[in-house]
């Protein structure tokens, strides 16, 4: 008979935390796109985002779905674009 061995796993994401305008911040990301939520301060905006994380897992899990893992550290640039008048 096999037994079944649950295994904790750590995962690390990298998290965008936008400034919205009429106030809080947004926060997606980019390894789950599914993961978008945001929150009225940066504090809640990363715990809901830890939150929902974990729900996207758990459900990926449950349905036999990898869970990806971010190859290497995002990095964030700025590109600047002119439109002509």
């Amino acid at each position: 008979m096999r037994r079944h061995i649950a295994v904790d796993s750590r995962y690390t994401y990298t998290v965008f935390l936008e400034p919205m305008e009429e106030g809080g911040f947004l926060v997606h990301v980019p390894a789950l796109p599914e993961v978008v939520t945001a929150g009225d301060t940066e504090d809640e905006a990363m715990a809901m985002a830890k939150e929902a994380i974990e729900l996207v897992l758990e459900s990926r899990r449950e349905r036999g779905e990898d869970i990806p893992v971010e190859i290497g550290k995002a990095q964030m640039r700025e590109v600047t674009v002119s439109l002509a008048a």
